[in-house]
């Protein structure tokens, strides 16, 4: 099984089809305000300017797994937090999505799996 799904070329699609004029701004630029909030508290600074509007892009990783209990579909803050989880329980899923908080833009960036399994 592939520990990392990497979802740029869907990314690419997006935003050709954006400057094509085959979807709208709003089509893109629609990040529920709860994304936002977490990207605005939680999310960490890529370095990289949203492809929409040149504004900062910032990550937001989500945790899902049945191991997780409590956890699953939180927010995670920082890598520590990753690393105990990942000593913890067997197997669970690491969602990043990169979001901006001038335009909304938000794209699901890669997926990867965490957890005492996939250790080493």
């Amino acid at each position: 099984m592939r520990r990392h799904t990497d979802y740029a070329l869907a990314r690419r699609a997006v935003l050709r089809d954006l400057r094509r004029g085959a979807i709208r701004r709003l089509d893109v630029c629609d990040a529920h305000p709860e994304l936002l909030r977490a990207a605005r508290h939680l999310g960490r600074v890529t370095g990289r300017n949203c492809p929409v509007c040149a504004g900062e892009l910032r990550h937001v990783s989500y945790v899902y797994g049945d191991g997780l209990k409590a956890a699953n579909g939180r927010c995670v803050a920082d890598d520590g937090e990753l690393e105990r989880l990942g000593s913890e329980v067997d197997e669970f899923a690491c969602y990043v999505v990169e979001v901006c908080l001038d335009c909304s833009w938000n794209h699901l960036d890669r997926r990867y799996l965490l957890g005492r399994r996939h250790a080493g």
